[in-house]
């Protein structure tokens, strides 16, 4: 196998999966924002049904989409 090959095989690996996640195979639909203190939770991290407090100041956050084609909500 030549070194050209495995850096097309690398790369052609690295873009494959639209699950950017720890690979629980739970797809992402958005984050999680607090406009305040800059913090971010991903919905599938967040615990319970609705909106979760912020961690820093304690306020709702706001949920947000992400246009992305991969399915990452970054």
């Amino acid at each position: 196998m030549s070194v050209l090959q495995t850096v097309k095989d690398v790369l052609r690996a690295s873009t494959e999966s639209a699950d950017r996640g720890e690979g629980t195979g739970t797809a992402s639909k958005g984050a999680y924002w607090c406009d305040d203190c800059d913090e971010r939770i991903r919905d599938v991290d967040a615990d319970g049904d609705g909106p979760p407090a912020c961690p820093t100041c304690g306020e709702t956050m706001r949920f947000e989409r992400s246009p992305s084609s991969t399915g990452c909500a970054c």
